[in-house]
Formats: structure tokens, sequence, C-alpha cells
């Protein structure tokens, strides 16, 4: 059963990449901003989208948080949108929103029945053109911050590995913290610092405005020339150029959390940026790794000898540089470098020898499984195509170039960056406790 599914999977996962070339035009506004235009009349259905190239990245080390601040304070309302109504106007008319922050982007959307595109896109070009940045509104979703890291970070189990192991990971770069921040840097900050933020980074030469859907191009493009093309262009944003050192000796080091009872050991490297095609061998590295229930690590691990509850191991890629990390927690008494001696004769079981022909079929089958699902889904494909263009040298087409790239993967490749990248004396590792 398992030879036919996977069979199966690989003949139609290939089928389907194949058929499902991403069509789009694209264009400049003459105030800078880009446009990317997808027409899929399958449903209907239609995605709005707007990618600004600001992230936590682009934040001062006093002022951490501004770029996830800005998610919220966004939704405040506008000239034209009264406090509040933002996602009222969303819902009333059918429609779904959201945004999300990474250390290199902001991306807002909302997903409307295919009739309401102007609605879309007149609430985008009013959180571009006229956002109402004041003190009540600060003051309200500085609260909405504070419990969403109460929330989601400083109560949540292992909540803090990520901004524990970024900051040890990096020296310099300002991947030394996590998009959510300080609340302090918060706090400090003044109205003033906000809007020149918001003046510095939330212009139309500094975004990506992707409409995916039931659209007619035509006139799709006079609707977006009616709602932004009077936006004016902000000042150049100089792209951050900060060189992280490479670590040369392992860095050993302990983190506690109030909020665990079982402890846990993670190991991080250094690793090259999200355009790299080493970056890629490295995902694939991990998906070997951890990926499923038959992974190494995994079977290893958590079936055979029972050492674990749950093991991982992924490459975060960022624009700049990429985070590889693993990770396990015992499933009792076990010492925890009993764990980490275990992840780390599977990395050099990488770097001696390539993996199996079945291994290397099964993580390209999920890997292209993956990607079409995401181009399935019409939020998906306008995030793909934005991710193109912010992250890709302005190449769009990446979209339709990803799968290929993968595909040219090999596994020597992926013994390669596991011999260049994942080298006791480059890494931190840290043993994140319990508290008390």
């Amino acid at each position: 059963m398992l030879k036919f599914s996977l069979g199966f999977m690989l003949v139609f996962g290939f089928s389907l990449a194949q058929a499902q070339k991403v069509a789009f035009t694209e264009y400049d506004l003459p105030n800078g901003l880009h446009v990317i235009l997808h027409q899929d009349k399958t449903a209907p259905v239609v995605a709005v989208s707007v990618m600004y190239h600001v992230g936590s990245k682009n934040e001062q080390t006093n002022r951490t948080g501004f770029a996830h601040f800005f998610e919220h304070l966004l939704f405040e309302g506008s000239e034209n949108i009264k406090r509040g109504e933002f996602m009222k106007i969303v819902s009333s008319n059918g429609g779904q929103n959201n945004a999300n922050t990474t250390q290199d982007r902001t991306f807002y959307y909302e997903v409307f029945p295919s009739n309401q595109l102007e609605t879309g896109l007149w609430l985008e070009s009013e959180r571009m053109l006229h956002p109402i940045i004041n003190e009540i509104g600060v003051k309200t979703q500085n609260e909405v911050v504070k419990e969403e890291k109460r929330l989601r970070v400083d109560n949540q189990p292992y909540g803090n590995f990520l901004s524990e192991v970024m900051k040890r990971l990096f020296t310099k770069h300002p991947y030394n913290w996590v998009p959510i921040g300080s609340m302090a840097d918060l706090d400090a900050a003044t109205l003033s610092e906000f809007i020149a933020f918001n003046k510095k980074y939330y212009i139309p030469n500094n975004a990506a405005l992707v409409i995916a859907g039931d659209i007619d191009i035509d006139k799709t493009k006079k609707l977006v020339t009616q709602y932004f093309a009077e936006v004016p262009t902000g000042k150049p944003v100089e792209k951050v150029n900060i060189q992280e050192d490479p670590i040369t000796r392992e860095v050993i080091d302990t983190a506690y959390d109030n909020n665990i009872q079982i402890p846990a050991i993670m190991t991080a490297y250094l690793t090259p940026g999200m355009t790299s095609k080493e970056s890629i061998a490295l995902q694939l590295a991990s998906d070997v790794l951890s990926t499923g229930a038959s992974s190494r690590m995994y079977k290893k691990m958590v079936d055979d000898k029972k050492n674990s509850l749950q093991v991982g191991s992924f490459n975060y890629a960022l624009e700049d540089y990429g985070a590889y990390i693993n990770y396990a927690l015992p499933s009792g008494p076990y010492p925890l470098d009993s764990l980490l001696k275990d992840m780390d004769d599977e990395i050099v079981k990488l770097q001696n020898e390539p993996i199996s022909e079945t291994e290397f079929t099964k993580i390209r089958n999920q890997f292209e499984n993956n990607y079409i699902g995401k181009n399935a889904r019409m939020l998906g494909v306008a995030e793909n195509l934005a991710d193109g263009y912010i992250f890709q040298n302005k190449n769009t087409n990446h979209v339709n170039e990803e799968l290929e790239e993968v595909r040219k993967i090999t596994r020597q490749d992926i013994q390669t960056v596991a011999k260049k990248y994942l080298n006791k004396n480059q890494r931190v590792v840290l043993y994140y406790l319990p508290k008390k």
C-alpha cells in the first residue's frame, strides 16, 4: 500500500506541477508600486494582498517590535474608515483578512468574493494612503501586542526558544531579535517615532500589490490606478547590509522557561539566506532527518530507542541568513547529552554518505506536494508571487522556477552542505530547562 501511495503521489505531483504554471501580468505604477495580477476563474474568489519589504530586521536595537506593531496598528482605521471598522467592512462583505510579519517583510491580505474586488483595493489603498496614527491607536494596539506576547510567547511552553536561539546565533545582524520584539521598547517609543517608521517603510516603492483570482485584467488595472496612483512615492529604502561573524567555536549555553516541565536540547548553525541553492539543500537535509514518521531522527529516537517525546530539524531560511535548528525533548529520565549525541550521529551520517534513493524520492515528493497545495489557493499564489518579486531579485517568475530548483538538487548537494555548515565548531548548543 505504501509503495502504491508513494508512486501515485509522485506521478500525480509531477503532472500537476507541470500543468499548473502560474501565469501573471506585472508592471509598476509611476509612484513605484509593483503590481502583479494573476487571473484564475475556476472559483469566484479574489485575494488582494500587499507585501511591504519591512520586517524586524529594519528596526533599531532600542526600538524592536515596530514592524510587528504596525501589522496591528494599520488596522486601526484611516481618514475614510472609522476606528475599529476595517475588519467589520471585510466580514460584512463576505471576506476574510489578516496579516503577518517576519524578520524580512509584512504581508496584509483580504480574500473576498470576486465581486468585492474593489472593496479590497479600497481597503489596502486606505491603509497605504490615509492611515491614522495617533495616541489612541498606539495605546490600544500596544495593549493588544502585549496580550499577544503573553499568550503566544511568555506563557506558551517553549514560546521563547527561537528568541533564545537567535540572540546567541546572531551577534551583529538584527536577526538577533524576533519580530515580537521588546515591550519596553514599544512603551518607550514616541508617537513621532511611529509616524516616522510608517513614512519610511509603508510606501508604494517598498511594496508589491498582488491580486489573484477571478478578475478581468484590464478592468483590474484601471481599478489599481484609480485607488493607488495618488499615493506619493517615498524615499528609497536602503537595504540592511550588516555582515554576521561566522561561528568558529562551539557556543554552549543554558536558557530557562517558567512554563515547561520537560527540558529540551537544541542546536543551531548559521546558514546562507533563502536565495542560495545551499539553503534549498539544507531544507531537504532537514526533511531527511525529521519530516514524517519514517525520517531518520524520528525513527531512531522516538520509535526505536524511545528516548525522545519529540525531535525535529528545520532550516529557518531568511533573506540575509538562515538558522539550521535541531531539537529534542526526552521521554523520561534520559540525559539531554544522550539526545544530543543521537542527533549528532545522524548529522555525521549525512556528512559521510549520500542519502538513499528512496529517501531522496520521498523528500522531493513531499516538497512538490506542499508546493502544489499552496499554489492551489489564491492566497498562496498571491504570497508566492510577492515573495518572488521581493526576495528573488525582482524575479516574480520564481513561482514557476522553484520546483525545478529543487529538482536540480542532488544527493551529493545534501551531503556537501551538511559537511560545510553542520559542524560542531560552527554551532550554538542550548540547554532549554524548566526554571524551577
